[in-house]
């Protein structure tokens, strides 16, 4: 079992910057990849970016060279968000696939954290 806890949304400006930290906690489970999704009201969830448990990472297009994951350590992974834009409003979800002894894969999710972008 795999519990994950968002945290860092708030309100900023167009052009601001914000920090999303996502802890997990769990044990009898190995991790293979951490990654933030967000998702704005009447739209689909979206995959922003992935790390993986030897720390490559990947972006959307919509957000690569703005935003910036990271492991922090052996437990959190943060979103640095710079740049920010109106259309970058959303809830921000964690999320981690883990593995058993099996090779049984499930996935988790956190709470999610609301990023506001407005003037």
């Amino acid at each position: 079992q795999v519990q994950l806890v968002e945290s860092g949304g708030g309100l900023v400006q167009p052009g601001g910057s914000l920090r999303l930290s996502c802890a997990a906690s769990g044990s009898g489970v190995s991790i293979n990849a951490m990654r933030w999704y967000r998702q704005a009201p009447g739209k689909q969830r979206e995959l922003v970016a992935t790390i993986t448990s030897g720390d490559n990472r990947a972006y959307a297009v919509s957000v690569k060279g703005r935003f910036t994951i990271s492991r922090d350590n052996a437990n959190t992974v943060s979103l640095q968000m710079n740049s920010l834009k109106p259309e970058d409003t959303a809830v921000y979800y964690c999320n981690a696939d883990a593995h058993d002894g099996n090779w049984v894969v499930m996935t988790y999710w956190g709470q999610g954290t609301q990023v506001t972008v407005s003037s």
